[in-house]
């Protein structure tokens, strides 16, 4: 590097150092750069803090635009429960929306063991929606204030900032299951448009499972109504089902096969929207309801809406007295909620059965022991029905011999017309009619078919005990095994196994019995294996069933076996086929055919052969 390019790096890098050392900032310059700094992370980090003010703001603007609602002050509060009681039920209301949250029937346990509680405040739900001029009012969202509270009412008020109110007055009846529910506005009118004629309530509770048995608790645990002037109906027990009503409601009940709670109407329920949903098995729950409608409202207060509320049981006379506690005195007919079969069977268990129950209940005898004395005297009233049903069936078994004859006279398969012909000809001579045993038979079928009905709704055999059976109103398990067997379940009903054994052995013996009476005409073999199949698929139809009812059904098929070896020991068929020698010898000195149906079918053959025949000639010609 030579003397002239050192001393030019040397001048450049005193101007470097100069410039650096002149365009430094003085201190002041610093101290201000760094004011502006913190200033600016100050500004940042501040942000956050102003945006939660702003939502503050907002918060705190929209509380000043509540402040001036009608209810803003029952906008805030502490929920408080009241209790009101009798001697058969406990009811407990939530100022939260001034309803009932909870209810208790003192006679009844749980499975527990302890008092039975039909729902409380996470099952239930009740909310009435006001209509308002500037808003609508949902009591769910206010906190009521509870007056005039004794053992047996309580007035819940929710009060509006200008002096009125809305009362929810209950009263809970002296010794019964109904509870009195009046609602009324007070210094309202003004809140409300002149229009407002109804409330719109919103009612929903879940159904909890109260006994052993889901399956069949599931099947008797429906939401029931009664349209006004008609029946009751109910919605499906079985799956998810909604009835969006056109017709005005009565009462509307959220049902369990043996509790129900029932709401009423005096002023009926309009715009009905009902829903039922069940509920998966091992959740605690059956179905969960819904019930929206509206009712009669009179802002005005001059006039107040009258409703009714029913916690209790499902027992026939309990719910039919509670009819004369309507307050509008119209025949409510909530013991619909006992369902006793269709209208003729119906008719024998409400006038019948369940007088014939109680009377032998009276006794003080156990459950187990009514029913055995109830299927007794069901038949020894229906004996003659049977009697004159297997007299029917020896008349024929006696005159096998003949009918016999009839058939090695007429081997060949198209001569059948004629053998049938002969066949009835002989039943006509002898006065005998096959049918002679169906007609009994199905005279006894309502009567058997009514206890069917009434044993599964029977709440007086609920958790009663009888021989293994812990309680008559669901299935008994002394046969278990813990694990879940597709139809069966896991496990086996001894007395429904009685049932199908006691069926079994009735089939063996009416099937013999048959044969012996069709003369060598043998029965068709697919015939023969469901009769002998029906009593086994018995097994997994009934398993679920209450004990109760498969005990009923063994001891009266047991009775049935018993009535027919006794019926035919001490039937004299000598004397018989006497009496029907003497029948024909009778039937031969008239002229034609002999009497009655088989005279009438013999006629009948014989005009449908003359038809056949003069087809034949003229199809000849």
């Amino acid at each position: 590097m030579d003397k002239n390019t050192l001393i030019g790096f040397t001048l450049i890098g005193a101007v470097l150092i100069g410039f650096s050392i002149f365009s430094r900032p003085s201190q002041a310059e610093i101290d201000r750069a760094k004011r502006q700094k913190d200033s600016t992370q100050i500004v940042e980090q501040s942000k956050p803090v102003q945006q939660n003010n702003a939502k503050a703001d907002a918060l705190v603007e929209k509380n000043t635009v509540d402040s001036t609602s009608l209810f803003f002050n029952a906008s805030k509060g502490v929920e408080q429960l009241v209790t009101i009681q009798n001697d058969l039920v406990k009811v407990t209301f939530t100022n939260k929306g001034g309803r009932v949250c909870s209810a208790m029937l003192k006679k009844y346990n749980g499975q527990d063991g302890k008092p039975l509680v039909l729902f409380d405040a996470k099952d239930s739900g009740m909310n009435f929606a006001f209509d308002g001029k500037e808003g609508n009012i949902l009591t769910k969202d206010y906190y009521f204030q509870p007056i005039n509270v004794t053992d047996s009412t309580v007035t819940m008020r929710l009060n509006a900032s200008n002096g009125g109110y809305i009362d929810f007055d209950y009263k809970l009846l002296h010794d019964k299951y109904m509870m009195n529910f009046i609602l009324t506005a007070k210094g309202m009118s003004n809140f409300f448009p002149t229009s407002t004629k109804s409330v719109n309530i919103n009612w929903s509770q879940k159904a909890r499972q109260l006994e052993k048995g889901y399956t069949f608790e599931q099947r008797y645990t429906s939401l029931t109504y009664k349209v006004v002037d008609e029946h009751s109906d109910y919605l499906s027990e079985t799956k998810k089902d909604r009835q969006d009503m056109t017709e005005d409601l009565n009462w509307i009940a959220f049902k369990n096969q043996f509790f129900s709670s029932v709401f009423i109407a005096d002023q009926d329920f309009t715009k009905t929207i009902l829903e039922s949903n069940p509920q998966e098995e091992n959740s605690g729950y059956l179905k969960d309801y819904k019930a929206d409608m509206s009712t009669f409202f009179d802002p005005s207060g001059a006039k107040s809406t009258n409703m009714q509320l029913y916690f209790g049981p499902n027992h026939f006379k309990t719910l039919h007295a509670s009819n004369d506690l309507s307050i509008s005195n119209k025949d409510l007919e909530l013991e619909d909620l006992v369902y006793l079969g269709w209208p003729v069977i119906r008719w024998i268990n409400r006038w019948f059965t369940i007088n014939l129950f109680d009377w032998l209940s009276g006794w003080g005898l156990s459950m187990g022991a009514v029913i055995l004395l109830m299927t007794i005297i069901v038949k020894v009233l229906v004996y003659p029905a049977t009697r004159k049903s297997y007299m029917s069936s020896a008349k024929m078994r006696v005159l096998k011999p003949y009918i016999q004859e009839i058939n090695e006279k007429y081997p060949k398969k198209e001569d059948a017309l004629k053998k049938q012909q002969e066949t009835m000809a002989l039943y006509s001579q002898y006065g005998v009619s096959p049918m002679g045993g169906c007609l009994p038979m199905l005279i006894q079928m309502p009567v058997f078919m009514a206890l069917f009905f009434f044993v599964p709704n029977a709440i007086e055999l609920r958790q009663q005990s009888f021989l293994w059976a812990p309680d008559l109103s669901t299935y008994d398990d002394l046969i278990n095994w813990g694990t879940n067997i597709p139809l069966l379940g896991n496990h086996l009903s001894v007395f429904c196994l009685l049932f199908s054994i006691t069926n079994i052995l009735n089939t063996i013996y009416t099937m013999k019995q048959q044969d012996m009476s069709m003369g060598g005409q043998q029965q068709m073999p697919i015939m023969k294996w469901m009769m002998y199949l029906m009593p086994v698929m018995f097994i997994f139809i009934f398993n679920n069933y209450s004990s109760g009812l498969n005990y009923y059904y063994f001891i009266s098929g047991l009775i049935g076996i018993l009535t027919m070896v006794v019926l035919r020991e001490v039937t004299d068929e000598k004397k018989l086929l006497a009496k029907l020698q003497a029948n024909k010898a009778k039937n031969s000195q008239k002229k034609g055919t002999g009497g009655g149906l088989m005279g009438k079918l013999e006629a009948l053959q014989k005009e449908q052969e003359r038809i056949q025949k003069e087809k034949m000639n003229r199809y000849k010609k």
